[in-house]
């Protein structure tokens, strides 16, 4: 399978994802780890991608994006941003009501 079609199908087949460096319970930089800690405080299920595990997707995923840096949240295939992004929206209470939406079918 292509890095393209990889991407596309993660993207579909996990309602809530996040493109990261490292795990949620282990995660390597600081802005995976404020974010990680922000999805996980809206008491969802969300899938991960170790970007640090799986050079072919860092390298391809910002120009697919049109996203340069990580992490990057994906929520019902829309990218929805990176660690600002999450951070802002959370604060807001806005990051819960979009994931917990998301997982409604």
């Amino acid at each position: 399978m292509n890095v393209i079609k990889e991407i596309k199908k993660q993207i579909h087949d996990n309602p809530i994802l996040i493109y990261m460096k490292g795990s949620p319970d282990s995660p390597s930089c600081g802005f995976s780890a404020k974010a990680v800690e922000a999805i996980s405080s809206c008491g969802v299920y969300f899938a991960y991608v170790d970007v640090l595990e799986n050079e072919h997707i860092r390298s391809a995923l910002p120009e697919y994006a049109k996203w340069p840096t990580f992490p990057q949240l994906w929520v019902k295939g829309e990218l929805i941003g990176g660690c600002d992004i999450i951070l802002n929206m959370h604060h807001s209470g806005e990051l819960k009501i979009l994931l917990n939406k998301s997982i409604i079918k």
